[in-house]
């Protein structure tokens, strides 16, 4: 090859020298250079596209450095064998690829995992993002505490004490980027002797993960007070993952008495605990929440687990676990050495954000919106009163619709999306063989307008209702 055509921009964005090495990278990757051909001198080439010797080179030079041309000592430049190697270029989606890609396009949809993104505090959020940028703080670029930043464990502390009733030290408080980090890292920490029992239905991603980390998990039954302790009991489980205060997803509220019994099972072993996952007790709009299991905790068996995803916005990667003393110290030997997974920035924007009054104010116009949502779509159900039951409102986010006129779980998931609706069967959460009952829909409200949740509601009851 004595020659390239390349068509130079000379006034373009990228330089002449990357437009011949992006030029040959292409006629390489797509065969129409083929490997062992030569390419043209660095004089050669450099005399027929009109350009200095030195771009020549440094274009040769970046496709030696990635391999795609080798140099031989006195005889030039070759193409070097790039057969099997991944391509670099974007790749676009083909139109049976876009055919495939699932349930992108919804009208409405009831997700039961939906933040309302637009009362998020920008304004807020700016101005303490401002406030602790002000100086030249280098400190913060540091590597900070593996446990997270003392101030923002202190503010975590007093907020669920005085919320939760939760009764901990900052130093039981370990922060990290997500619920999921924080379930992986005290697997880490229990170790893998444990067998671990979790709601059925139950929050899949935790199962999931206790499933990836190679732990036998053992599903148990509910009934209207939640996990059925007695089903525990029969079993080889001594670790139990719960969400009390608002069971996920069958909005289930723990009472007390069967709070009790939980505890109890607890502690009639040595090594046995519990996992309270609190992932959205802030959302409650009927009776006083009732306070944490952790705060019932006399004998150092309960993991906490809290998040900011659900209360402030779910790309707040900000969560956090309270661990009883015993796995404190297992803490302290096996993972003190893994360093924070959340920037000192973000801890500090959130310590702000509780200390200063905001977030407390901003739960308060969250609750205040997601309550109007609420009562907006009981009242738009209320045509399918004779036809199905709701369970599972006056808290969190989503409610559930079971159906009593013979309708199926899949026929009501199938007839709404034909309308544009997309709703979430209970089946979806169910782990193991399910027993036949009765089909029951989720319907999430939170990303939802008022207005919105009226007009599917009045599509709903109309396919729905027999």
């Amino acid at each position: 090859m004595n020659e390239l055509t390349i068509n130079l921009k000379s006034g373009g964005k990228a330089p002449l020298y990357e437009q011949i090495y992006l030029y040959i990278k292409k006629d390489i990757q797509n065969g129409k250079i083929p490997y062992g051909e030569k390419l043209p001198s660095t004089r050669a080439l450099s005399k027929h596209l009109e350009v200095s010797r030195s771009t020549v080179e440094l274009a040769y030079e970046q496709l030696l450095s990635e391999g795609y041309i080798e140099a031989k000592p006195y005889k030039g430049f070759f193409v070097a064998q790039i057969e099997g190697m991944y391509r670099l270029e974007r790749v676009g989606v083909s139109e049976k690829q876009e055919e495939k890609l699932p349930d992108r396009k919804y009208c409405y949809d009831f997700t039961p995992n939906g933040v309302d993104l637009k009362s998020f505090p920008y304004n807020i959020w700016r101005k303490l993002s401002r406030d602790i940028l002000v100086d030249d703080k280098t400190e913060l670029f540091r590597t900070g505490n593996p446990q997270g930043e003392e101030g923002f464990r202190e503010a975590i502390c007093d907020y669920l004490y005085q919320a939760r009733g939760v009764t901990c030290a900052p130093g039981q408080i370990i922060v990290g980027a997500g619920s999921d980090y924080l379930l992986m890292l005290l697997c880490t920490i229990l170790g893998r002797t444990h067998v671990i029992a979790v709601e059925n239905p139950t929050y899949k991603q935790a199962y999931r993960l206790f499933i990836s980390q190679s732990f036998p998990v053992i599903p148990i039954n509910m009934d209207r007070s939640g996990m059925k302790v007695e089903q525990l009991k029969r079993t080889q489980a001594d670790v139990a993952y719960v969400t009390p205060s608002h069971q996920y997803p069958t909005g289930i509220i723990m009472p007390v008495k069967r709070r009790m019994e939980l505890l109890r099972w607890a502690n009639e072993a040595e090594g046995r605990y519990i996992i309270e996952d609190d992932y959205d007790s802030e959302f409650r709009y009927k009776g006083k929440p009732i306070p944490a299991l952790q705060g019932y905790d006399t004998g150092q068996k309960v993991v906490y687990l809290g998040t900011f995803s659900k209360s402030i916005a779910p790309a707040i990667r900000l969560s956090y676990m309270v661990l009883p003393l015993p796995l404190l110290d297992i803490y302290e030997k096996k993972c003190r050495f893994l360093n924070s997974t959340v920037s000192k920035v973000d801890q500090l924007i959130v310590q702000h954000f509780i200390r200063d009054g905001y977030y407390e104010r901003h739960l308060n116009k969250t609750r205040a919106l997601y309550k109007s949502r609420h009562d907006t779509l009981i009242n738009g159900l209320k045509p399918l009163a004779g036809c199905c039951r709701i369970s599972g409102e006056h808290a969190g986010v989503h409610l559930l619709l079971t159906f009593e006129n013979g309708m199926r779980e899949q026929e009501l998931i199938a007839t709404a999306k034909k309308n544009g609706i997309k709703v979430y069967g209970l089946s979806d959460y169910i782990v193991g063989k399910q027993e036949e009952a009765d089909a029951t829909v989720l319907l999430g409200y939170a990303n939802l307008s008022e207005e919105k949740i009226k007009e599917a509601c009045e599509i709903l009851c109309e396919i729905w209702k027999k």
